[in-house]
C-alpha cells in the first residue's frame, strides 16, 4: 500500500534527495549529450519524476526510498529523449524542417495576417509600415 505523506513532508524528502538527480545526470552524461538534451530540461523532467516517485513509494515492496528514487530516475532519463522528440522539431519527419517558414519571410511575400496579441500587424512592403 502506498504511503500517505503531507505535502510538506514530500517537499522535504524531495529537497533532501536532489543530489540523486545530479548523480543520475552525471552518470548518464554521454546519453544526454548524444540525445542533444539540455541539462536544465533533463533536471526539470527528473525532478517531476522524483516527486511522483516519492508520492507513489510503497515501503511494503521491500525497496528503500532511495533505491526506488534511483530506479525511477534511471527509467525517466531513458525516456527524456522521447520527450525531446515530442516537443519541437526533433521528432518531425525527415525534411519537415524545410517546411518551416518565418513570419518575416511571409510578410516579405505580401501575406497579410489578421488577429491580435503580439502580432497586431506586420509591415507589408507595398503599403509601408502599418499603424500600431
Amino acid at each position: 500500500m502506498k504511503w500517505s505523506i503531507t505535502t510538506q513532508e514530500r517537499n522535504a524528502l524531495v529537497e533532501s534527495h536532489l543530489g540523486c538527480i545530479w548523480w543520475t545526470i552525471n552518470k548518464n552524461r554521454r546519453l544526454i549529450a548524444a540525445a542533444d538534451l539540455d541539462d536544465d530540461d533533463v533536471f526539470q523532467q527528473l525532478a517531476v519524476r522524483m516527486i511522483r516517485a516519492i508520492q507513489n513509494y510503497d515501503p511494503d515492496k521491500g525497496k528503500d526510498l532511495e533505491q526506488h528514487i534511483f530506479a525511477q530516475l534511471q527509467y525517466e532519463i531513458l525516456n527524456c529523449k522521447d520527450a525531446a522528440k515530442r516537443y519541437g522539431l526533433k521528432g518531425a519527419p525527415y525534411g519537415a524542417r524545410d517546411l518551416v517558414v518565418s513570419l518575416e519571410a511571409l510578410a516579405d511575400a505580401g501575406v497579410q495576417f489578421a488577429g491580435g496579441g503580439v502580432l497586431k500587424c506586420l509591415e507589408i512592403r507595398q503599403r509601408g509600415p502599418c499603424a500600431a
